[in-house]
């Protein structure tokens, strides 16, 4: 029989159920010696009792298993954490265990012993990364995290629901599950009016798979080391706090204030309300006015001082300052305009990339860690850390915000220190746009539109022992309604030219009222799109529609079930289907605003492309939400910084939007109006 490596996904389904239970279709036949000490004895007839109707049986091969023993000083039911040392290191062994099997028959065999054996998230997360990294499974589909893991995007509440549903009612006559609109506090709270965006599932899901496309440990270096990749991780999450403030002043409150006096007490609390399926805990919250404390966490192997964290961010303002960084042999690497971004990107998530990981620490990652345990510093409550520990989940907390925050001005002193583009830097010679107009499929020119919508996710793969078949839980969340950009673009030459296309939006006015100036308004420009176009000679009219941005994946990419409608196997319709899952969500492309509609300033720049242009083959990979994820096994596709034009200071006399423009630029000014209605998807 023919080896299918798609089997290999089915080990991710319902984590916590023994791997010999039958995954859809399709059982296991598990050697005697692969069970756990709790099974062996039976393990005839329990194979054959779940192996009674499968359609499809996946004989496991007996080989001479690697030594899981780092793997599996996890506790099966911990918490896991990327951000804590000791839980990255085990997790950089299991991904080079998974890595190095000779090939997929035998990964699968390995994997199939370990997955009993290991913390459920630790394995999941292993196992990703591998078949994402492998040459020969990097073409499978994995299922996003809220298939396998629903309990970290779902009000616990509603798991009791869904359960009922599943055993009570037959396949096909279920009906979804509504999980509430906002449960995680009430209006005392004004940092509760920006749930729809904290604790979006598109959003976290974002957030969760840019870490697992760009890891920080590996023995591969080549695992980490991707084109751009700190520069990534610093555009990724300025991006993240530029929208996050576009979304406060949606809700009529200030910008983000910044974390940057780490012996201050957070004034946010959260309460997630969410449980953990694999602890059998409920999340940690945090109370009002929490102070972070020195961590000594035996059981994490954690101890550290908050005076730690602030001599490292020290050194780093030092290097920036002094213009270059020192690696572990004394030598001076340059912060310069090409490549210094990159290499502060990756000192500040001390990736194993980071030139001095001995000189200037874990920053980020010790911050998240830090906060993540200010409620029970010294584990005198057993408690584990809270939502901001976990990729998966950081986001629906209010503080990752003001962390971020504090973490953009950072690379923003090094921003700072760069020559400002010079006006003939900025010119595209000959090239002039010369109108630009918006429109929405519901409203007025020139205005995006807001509203809620009701859809539904297929929660089965994560489900462990309740009946086999669909269970959907129906959420609500933002969207928009699709538009247009219609862009009149002269060229003065004789020749076509080459263009690049690039799309901001940014706020017009500040908290206050009044008009922003350059300094704050380049910080809040949010990337909606960036494209090629052929520019002949003459007057050009350019289309271009909402659903065709290179910052999101779509709807149906974020959430489908990728059982439906799947092609046959190896067949040119099947790589087609294919796809990655790193991207904006595109139902959260646009802000919310205002009912009365928030002003905005919508940017337009055409660059030349022969500037621009990275030579290298697309074809076939994923590059269609590239602004944020980058492209899968490529150089990133675009020569200038990112964030151009708005990554550097402005040139001397800028001190608006206004006198920034050169004649390859123009402004529109928009208006993004939100309608409290919600639809339903299907509807």
């Amino acid at each position: 029989m023919v080896f299918d490596k798609r089997h290999l996904l089915l080990l991710l389904d319902r984590p916590r159920e023994p791997v010999f239970m039958g995954k859809g279709r399709v059982v296991f036949d598990v050697p005697d010696n692969y069970l756990t000490d709790r099974y062996r004895p039976i393990g005839t007839e329990i194979q054959n009792r779940f192996g009674e109707n499968a359609e499809e049986r996946v004989t496991v091969r007996s080989i001479a298993l690697p030594d899981l023993r780092i793997p599996m000083s996890l506790g099966r039911q911990e918490q896991f954490s990327l951000f804590i040392p000791r839980h990255r290191k085990i997790a950089a062994r299991l991904i080079d265990i998974f890595m190095g099997m000779r090939n997929v028959e035998d990964l699968q065999s390995c994997a199939v012993f370990a997955r009993d054996r290991i913390n459920p998230y630790l394995f999941n997360y292993a196992l990703s990364v591998a078949l994402l990294h492998r040459k020969d499974t990097h073409d499978l589909d994995l299922p996003t995290i809220i298939e396998v893991f629903p309990d970290k995007y779902v009000d616990s509440k509603v798991f009791s629901q869904i359960r009922e549903e599943a055993t009570v009612v037959p396949e096909g006559m279920r009906m979804p599950i509504v999980i509430p609109k906002d449960y995680t506090a009430s209006d005392l709270d004004e940092e509760h009016r920006l749930w729809y965006f904290r604790e979006d599932i598109g959003v976290n899901l974002h957030h969760w798979h840019w870490h697992l496309v760009y890891p920080f440990d590996a023995s591969n270096r080549a695992i980490v080391d991707k084109d751009r990749r700190g520069e990534l991780f610093y555009y990724m999450h300025q991006q993240l706090v530029a929208r996050y403030n576009f979304e406060r002043f949606s809700n009529r409150l200030q910008r983000v204030k910044r974390l940057n006096n780490l012996r201050e007490p957070i004034g946010e609390g959260y309460y997630p309300k969410l449980d953990s399926l694999v602890a059998s805990r409920a999340w940690p919250g945090r109370v009002d006015s929490s102070v972070l404390k020195d961590l000594n966490r035996e059981a994490d192997q954690i101890k550290q001082d908050v005076a730690d964290l602030e001599r490292w961010i020290d050194r780093i303002y030092e290097a920036i300052h002094q213009g270059f960084v020192v690696d572990e042999s004394g030598n001076r690497i340059p912060l310069d305009e090409e490549k210094g971004i990159d290499h502060l990107g990756n000192i500040i998530e001390s990736s194993i990339l980071s030139p001095n990981r001995q000189l200037y620490g874990d920053m980020h990652n010790m911050g998240h860690v830090f906060i993540s345990y200010a409620h029970d510093p010294d584990h005198r409550h057993l408690e584990s850390f809270g939502v901001m520990g976990d990729v998966a989940t950081a986001m629906r907390d209010p503080v990752f915000y003001r962390w971020h925050s504090y973490i953009d001005d950072i690379f923003q002193e090094h921003k700072n220190k760069l020559t400002p583009y010079t006006r003939a830097q900025l010119t595209f010679d000959g090239i002039s746009i010369t109108g630009i107009t918006v429109q929405p499929e519901d409203g007025s020119p020139n205005t995006f539109q807001t509203f809620w919508q009701q859809s539904d996710v297929d929660l089965s793969r994560g489900m462990d022992f309740v009946p086999r078949g669909n269970v959907f839980a129906r959420f609500t969340h933002l969207q928009h309604s699709p538009f247009v950009y219609t862009i009149m673009i002269e060229n003065d030459s004789d020749a076509q030219r080459m263009a690049f296309v690039r799309i901001f939006v940014a706020p017009k006015n500040d908290e206050r009222g009044t008009p922003m100036v350059f300094r704050d308004q380049r910080l809040f420009m949010v990337e909606l799109d960036k494209f090629l176009v052929a520019l002949r000679p003459g007057a050009n009219r350019i289309r271009r529609r909402s659903k065709e941005s290179t910052v999101t994946i779509p709807f149906e990419r974020t959430f489908r079930n990728l059982d439906q409608n799947r092609p046959d196997p190896d067949t040119p319709q099947e790589a087609e289907f294919n796809f990655c899952g790193c991207g904006w969500p595109a139902h959260m492309l646009v802000p919310k605003g205002l009912p009365e509609g928030l002003p905005a300033d919508l940017f337009i720049m055409v660059s030349d492309y022969e500037e621009d242009r990275v030579v290298q083959d697309l074809v076939g990979t994923c590059n269609d939400a590239a602004s944020y994820c980058g492209v899968r096994d490529r150089l990133y596709p675009d020569r200038k910084a990112m964030g151009y034009p708005f990554d550097r200071a402005a040139r001397s006399g800028v001190d608006r939007l206004a006198n920034f423009l050169t004649p390859n630029m123009a402004v529109q000014s928009i208006t993004i109006v939100h309608n409290d209605r919600t639809i339903n998807k299907a509807g």
